[in-house]
């Protein structure tokens, strides 16, 4: 699936079964809450907390899916399209980093 054809994907689910989009600040509220639950479980499974009975059903995969499906509604509801938006943050990254990252001494 392309980021178009996901971004479509959303709208459409968010119309069939979602009613309508939540607003922006909600929608902002629920990345946050997202992303924290990426963190829980990366901290449990690759850093050195351990998990809580409750955090062991939790799979990364779907967590992240979480991120993506609110990141993809905030874009639809506020006209940014992704595709055209990460190839713009790639050349920009590429000719801010091109030589930055292969010349860092802590990387190598």
């Amino acid at each position: 699936m392309t980021l178009e054809e996901a971004q479509k994907t959303v709208d459409d689910w968010i119309n069939q079964f979602g009613i309508r989009y939540f607003n922006e600040l909600t929608n902002m509220a629920m990345l946050t809450e997202e992303v924290g639950e990426v963190a829980r479980i990366i901290a449990r499974k690759y850093g050195e907390q351990s998990f809580k009975e409750s955090d062991k059903d939790k799979e990364l995969s779907d967590e992240l899916a979480d991120v993506l499906f609110v990141v993809i509604c905030l874009a639809n509801q506020t006209g940014v399209n992704l595709t055209e938006a990460l190839q713009k943050n790639l050349d920009k990254k590429t000719k801010r980093d091109s030589t930055r990252h292969k010349e860092n001494k802590k990387l190598n």
